[in-house]
């Protein structure tokens, strides 16, 4: 199989089936031999039953995390690559042709850039817009010696191997930086996409707690070094 369309999971009763049919046809469109995975991280909702009765595969991860829920499902991807991104309806998961064409030319990684397209207003709160993500990404970019944009956008993709080869451990929101930041340090090649952003359609708060992740992410970008991979 070639492709891994991985959704990780947590109460998202309202929106994952529209992501997983989204993500359907755009294998059965582009002809791609693949298939949707939901990692579900504990839900409480209908989230599992929803997303079985829209077509994908589904796994439970017992540690809980976004982290964990990525490292698990990318784990047990059937794909040769994997395109993750949150089943909120934020992403387009119908508009993957350049992520896998990356992957096709010989990327290990492709990480999504929301800023270089118009966000639909209100998709990203202001301290994340204009302090928080850009702050956090120049200093990964400083850190790691790579061009990355934004370190934060949920949808990226990655050679399963090559991925497996970075043994990354985060298990919390802060598996978005060790990734890049392991790959970067261990020379792999790391491609950037454009990519819409919309405001998430789950009628309720994010996951994101702003300080606490934001530390989290601060400490992972001053403890990881080229020694430590």
């Amino acid at each position: 199989m070639e492709l891994t369309i991985l959704m990780p999971c947590l109460n998202e009763e309202r929106t994952v089936a529209v992501c997983v049919r989204q993500a359907a046809a755009f294998l059965v469109q582009s002809r791609i031999d693949g298939e949707v995975l939901v990692v579900d991280n504990g839900s409480t909702d209908a989230s599992v039953r929803r997303a079985t009765e829209a077509g994908a595969r589904v796994l439970c991860c017992r540690e809980t995390g976004y982290g964990s829920a990525l490292r698990y499902g990318i784990e047990h991807a059937a794909g040769t690559y994997v395109i993750m991104g949150d089943c909120d309806c934020s992403y387009p998961f119908d508009r993957l042709e350049t992520f896998i064409q990356y992957l096709r030319d010989g990327a290990d990684m492709v990480i999504g850039d929301r800023f270089a397209l118009p966000m639909e207003r209100g998709a990203m709160s202001f301290l994340h817009r204009y302090i928080g993500v850009p702050i956090l990404s120049l200093l990964g970019r400083c850190r790691f010696h790579t061009d990355v944009h934004d370190f934060h956008c949920g949808l990226r993709a990655v050679k399963r191997e090559s991925f497996l080869r970075l043994s990354c451990r985060c298990g919390g929101m802060e598996f978005a930086t060790e990734m890049i930041g392991r790959a970067a340090l261990s020379g792999q090649k790391i491609c950037q996409v454009p990519v819409a952003f919309s405001r998430d359609r789950r009628g309720r708060s994010s996951h994101l707690r702003t300080v606490h992740d934001g530390i989290r992410h601060l400490r992972l970008i001053l403890s990881l070094r080229r020694e430590n991979i």
